[in-house]
């Protein structure tokens, strides 16, 4: 009886029930709350009334395309600051890249709001209004290393051999980097994508901060009907979310299949 009881206990299934038991409570039933409540209205009837309130208010919707739009900017540039320095950290010998990944690191030790309340009063010294410029600012401060790290993995991983081979084949320095290394870096590339674009197009402290309130981010939006709308207004609050959900959930896909193919080319 005691070996079958040891036997169940050291079974890798036993010891997977916690976290199944934390998903379900903290991500499935969450999730599940959010869809029901966006197809219902506050009575717990059925109805698509939520969705089209947002497709037929053109502040919404305005919004929720300058959300996008600052997603993506901020992640282009993102992707221009975090490859050279990715680039550097991969390819530099001796203890560059051990000092370079601390410099990274360090300023995430600290909460991403202090960061941002910093990046505030960093404005107000020197008298630099407070707007789009320091919204794009405080993003790009924030998740970039979530751009450099997924980069300098991939390139610290590449085969050096395949460089060498291309040089012995006549290949120039622009043609290793086009030819060789920058699709042995595209899983990096896109997973940096990801990992920047899947935040930014949802976060609303970092525009209240760092606007002063001037410029409203989806993540807003859905922060105030949840959070100053009342119980009326949860039901278009989950409609806000679930939309969100699902632009994330098709960004992270096609990331996904994205990657696969460039691996699979490689």
């Amino acid at each position: 009886m005691k070996a079958k009881l040891w036997a169940k206990i050291g079974a890798r299934r036993t010891w997977a029930w916690p976290y199944v038991l934390f998903l379900v409570l903290f991500v499935v039933l969450p999730l599940l709350l959010i869809f029901v409540y966006a197809f219902t209205d506050p009575q717990g009837h059925f109805t698509l009334k939520n969705f089209v309130q947002f497709f037929t208010t053109s502040e919404a919707v305005n919004t929720f395309i300058y959300s996008m739009a600052i997603a993506m900017l901020t992640t282009i540039i993102c992707l221009l600051l975090g490859y050279p320095a990715a680039y550097i950290m991969a390819t530099a010998e001796l203890k560059t890249p051990a000092v370079m990944a601390m410099l990274f690191i360090l300023p995430m030790w600290i909460n991403f709001l202090l960061r941002t309340l910093a990046t505030v009063e960093l404005f107000n010294m020197f008298s630099i209004p407070l707007g789009e410029g320091a919204l794009l600012y405080g993003m790009c401060y924030d998740f970039l290393p979530f751009m450099i790290y997924p980069i300098y993995n991939t390139l610290q991983k590449m085969d050096r051999s395949l460089i060498e081979a291309a040089r012995d084949l006549g290949a120039n320095g622009k043609e290793v980097f086009a030819k060789v290394i920058l699709p042995l870096s595209m899983p990096g590339i896109y997973s940096g994508i990801i990992m920047v674009f899947m935040p930014t197009v949802s976060t609303f402290a970092i525009a209240e901060l760092l606007t002063r309130n001037k410029i409203t981010l989806f993540g807003s939006l859905i922060q105030r009907a949840f959070g100053e709308g009342g119980l009326q207004m949860w039901n278009y609050g989950a409609a806000l979310s679930l939309i969100m959900l699902l632009i994330i959930g098709l960004t992270s896909f096609f990331g996904d299949k994205e990657e696969t193919s460039s691996a699979t080319m490689i």
